[in-house]
């Protein structure tokens, strides 16, 4: 059969990929890339006759798998799911023998050691070295039986981390609640009714259906009065695929954490690490899990006193004004929302109708435009997976220079969540040509719903800005060896930085003038509200930081344990809940048994990544305070010395390269309100 997984395309055909092609495709890729690979071992240790080569092979593989991946998150189903969960040993098991391999291992060192090294570009020197570093990752010195053993937990961890985000979705995608009116709806606006209705709608139900994704559950927990309700549709959201709650062992990953952790923790110490956490941090900035937990306690330090201040202003508030006294954890949005109304006169409802999704979608990419001396534009002949999407085109010079699909709303079937994953990588090919980078940008917002376009609140603006930033950081590049370029070769904790960097634009007049405009009217938005949407901008910010401290210590934690037990999970959490949370979680509470992004994702004791990048970030932006936002100077530097450099030099030099000096954490205070 005709395979378009296995056909050269600038982008990918999806109208025509279907499950079935997955597995043929995959082999034969792999069967394929064997030979050549076998073929190295005679040839001339440099840098034509190998890494080029295996640039090569490995964009092949990666353009077959992108879409693949990238489907089976989108428009997810049982076939799609199959095809992705049977090919993941198989490339598992391709990535390991790549990983062992002593005559690639030979050829790496032989190059670095020769004396064409010291001609060779930064992107070509960084490849080779961050080359040797992954090959004693994957236990190249080791005994034949245990890289047999490694090998096999490879597999098995690819598996594991899949099954896990699989249950997330099904218990997100199992529990429902459907009101036949909106008698229970009592302090729902008009567009989470609307959303509600719209939900039962698409199945074939009347009335009103609460969800769990996000939408709806945070419009539940946000606005509704019926406090029983808020402690159900909460209950349910904090023990998805748990032990706990109403789903109680239907879809529970206890026994996926706990084979995940011991599995990471056997790999550490095959590899003669301590423990999963120092095997992380080879390759990112920090150079201790004490570094890391130093970091995150001096943050914590200084955080708590404000975060205990926000709490108890919020509890005399719940107390006296919504007769709660006793402040439970499905009462804090709610009562959070009030209590910013009242003191800020706003809310992020209120905000919404000036956040029509078309106008902040031109407006960010105008800014874009501005700062780094872009064309961007959508174009309309290219085939898409879902109504949703749109594709724009990037360009420099009259020339296209990066291509990304933009997939920003919730619906049955795709996974929670917002992410920016790469479809193509910039690489120089070997006719000379340059393959151009493409991007998929993924959120999950409020829908249109009535005919209207889709009103965003100011939450998800700031997520569809960070999104934008990783997927400029990947188009951005100037890097033409695809192990480095773009968001290649990143240390993970500066991956963040481009992310949480654009996202200040979000709070500035002269951007939001781009991006607001009423739904109805094209009105601007008012001073007023700006001037209060400002004024309320650091609320409850205390709060808001410990909770990623919290995430963030407790991911450190369980993968610097000197061994991992059953129960020591909780335990671990509890732990860092009592030394650093100031809302106690009730008993029942099972969050990280939807942490997917430490347990599927790559942030496995790299969720801190959030809070060091946030520094940096923040560090970075106070140039633009000093020099003008909406400088273009100053965006062309950035630019230059950091989107477009990706992973060919190191994260810290290409901070100071920019900043002219090393990261200071004080502008992420003054920035956070937290400076006194």
């Amino acid at each position: 059969m005709n395979n378009p997984l296995l056909e050269a395309h600038d982008l990918p055909p999806f109208d025509r990929i279907r499950p079935e092609h997955v597995a043929p495709a995959i082999d034969t890729i792999l069967a394929e890339n064997r030979v050549a690979i076998a073929a190295l071992a005679q040839a001339p240790a440099s840098w034509e006759a190998v890494p080029a080569v295996l640039e090569v092979l490995q964009d092949r593989l990666d353009q077959a798998w992108a879409p693949v991946s990238h489907l089976n998150a989108v428009m997810n189903s049982e076939a799609w799911r199959s095809a992705y969960n049977d090919a993941l040993p198989r490339l598992a098991a391709y990535s390991t023998e790549l990983g062992q391999n002593e005559d690639l291992f030979r050829a790496y060192e032989t190059i670095e050691r020769s004396s064409d090294f010291a001609a060779f570009s930064a992107a070509q020197q960084k490849t080779i070295r961050n080359a040797l570093r992954d090959f004693r990752l994957c236990g190249i010195g080791l005994a034949p039986e245990k890289k047999q053993r490694y090998a096999e937990i490879v597999e098995k961890l690819s598996e594991l981390t899949s099954k896990f985000s699989d249950h997330v979705l099904d218990a997100t995608q199992a529990w429902e609640l459907l009101l036949p009116d909106a008698s229970r709806l009592g302090g729902l606006p008009a567009s989470a009714l609307a959303l509600l209705a719209s939900l039962a709608g698409q199945k074939e139900k009347s009335g009103y259906l609460v969800t769990l994704d996000f939408p709806s559950y945070l419009a539940v927990m946000t606005y509704a009065e019926d406090r029983a309700l808020r402690e159900a549709v909460y209950t349910a959201y904090v023990t998805r695929a748990s032990d706990q709650g109403p789903q109680a062992g239907q879809f529970d990953n206890s026994a996926l954490i706990d084979d995940i952790l011991r599995l990471r923790h056997e790999e550490a110490q095959l590899l003669g690490y301590e423990n999963y956490a120092e095997v992380s941090l080879v390759s990112k900035m920090a150079r201790s899990a004490q570094e890391v937990t130093d970091f995150l306690n001096d943050l914590a330090v200084r955080t708590k006193p404000g975060a205990q201040k926000e709490l108890q202003e919020l509890r005399e508030f719940a107390g006296t004004q919504l007769a709660i006294a006793d402040l439970q954890p499905w009462d804090v949005t709610f009562a959070s929302e009030k209590l910013k109304e009242k003191k800020y006169a706003i809310s992020q409802e209120m905000l919404r109708p000036y956040f029509p999704a078309p106008k902040v979608i031109a407006g960010m990419l105008r800014i874009a435009e501005i700062l780094y001396g872009l064309s961007i534009r959508e174009r309309h002949d290219v085939v898409k997976w879902h109504d949703d999407v749109t594709y724009y085109e990037i360009s420099e010079h009259a020339q296209v220079i990066a291509s990304f699909w933009l997939d920003p709303y919730a619906r049955a079937n795709k996974r929670g969540g917002a992410w920016m994953a790469d479809c193509r990588v910039r690489r120089r090919r070997a006719d000379g040509s340059l393959q151009k980078p493409v991007a998929f940008l993924t959120c999950n917002f409020t829908p249109s719903v009535g005919g209207k376009p889709a009103q965003l609140t100011h939450d998800e603006v700031t997520t569809l800005f960070h999104e934008f930033g990783h997927g400029l950081h990947h188009m951005l590049t100037r890097i033409e060896v695809a192990a480095v370029s773009g968001i290649n070769g990143v240390a993970w904790d500066a991956v963040e930085l481009p992310s949480q960097f654009l996202e200040n634009w979000c709070w500035e007049p002269q951007a939001l003038a781009l991006v607001s405009g009423h739904v109805e009217t094209g009105a601007p938005l008012p001073e007023d509200l700006l001037e209060k949407m400002l004024a309320a901008k650091n609320f409850q910010s205390g709060l808001t930081m410990l909770r990623q401290i919290e995430f963030a210590s407790f991911d450190m934690e369980i993968h610097a344990l000197a061994s991992v037990l059953a129960g020591d999970v909780q335990k671990t959490l509890d732990a860092v809940r009592q030394r650093v949370a100031v809302i106690p979680a009730p008993a029942f509470n099972r969050f990280q048994h939807g942490f997917s992004h430490i347990f599927a994702g790559g942030y496995a004791a790299g969720y801190y990544s959030y809070k060091w990048a946030e520094v940096l970030s923040s560090d970075a932006f106070s140039r633009f305070e000093e020099e003008g936002v909406m400088n273009p100077a100053v965006g062309q530097s950035f630019r230059e010395t950091i989107l477009a450099q990706g992973g060919s030099r190191d994260a810290l030099e290409l901070f100071v390269a920019f900043r002219g000096r090393e990261p200071a954490v004080d502008a992420l205070l003054r920035h956070s309100g937290l400076s006194a």
